[in-house]
């Protein structure tokens, strides 16, 4: 596999070796010794799955404090458009965000360490998207930030239509409005 740091370093794209043949494929989705040298040092605890139809947009989500949450991403069936944004008091690449095509034809995978809100749309119907959480969920450090903050400027490329978001994600602040992450 080959885990290579974004346009944001913290947050890296895995790609696995794809071995094709007459029954299938087969790719390895973790190592943790190959994590471990590219700065990964996460141990993760929950694992997390979803399934969406096409023009889905979920987040962009993070959890708050001690409760903070790295997460490895993949999709299994169908494609997403991955968001992850920078909210790390301090840091000087706050607000801005990378973007990577996820889909269960290329198994790439998307690393996303604490301090940073993720987000994605569904491309595809039937797409079943899963991550590993370094950390438990707890709903009381659940925090959310509007997917079209023009601040933000993402192209979320779900936008020519009707996007489906929850009631939640509709209503989350603004950037400006948010409290930027912070390991206190």
């Amino acid at each position: 596999m080959t885990i290579t740091p974004t346009a944001l370093p913290e947050v890296k794209l895995i790609t696995p070796e794809i071995f094709r043949d007459a029954r299938g494929t087969f790719c390895e989705t973790y190592n943790a010794s190959a994590f471990n040298r590219a700065g990964i040092d996460a141990v993760f605890v929950q694992d997390n799955e979803s399934c969406s139809m096409k023009g889905v947009i979920r987040g962009l989500h993070w959890q708050a404090g001690n409760h903070a949450q790295a997460k490895l991403i993949r999709v299994i069936c169908g494609a997403v458009w991955d968001v992850a944004v920078d909210i790390r008091k301090g840091s000087p690449t706050f607000g801005k965000y990378v973007t990577a095509l996820l889909t269960a034809e290329n198994a790439r995978q998307l690393f996303i360490p604490r301090g940073f809100a993720h987000g994605f749309a569904v491309l595809e119907d039937y797409t079943r998207f899963a991550y590993k959480c370094d950390n438990f969920y707890c709903p009381q450090a659940e925090r959310g930030l509007r997917f079209d903050d023009p601040e933000l400027a993402i192209d979320w490329p779900v936008l020519n239509t009707s996007p489906i978001l929850s009631e939640k994600d509709l209503h989350h602040p603004y950037l400006q409005e948010i409290t930027p992450w912070s390991e206190d």
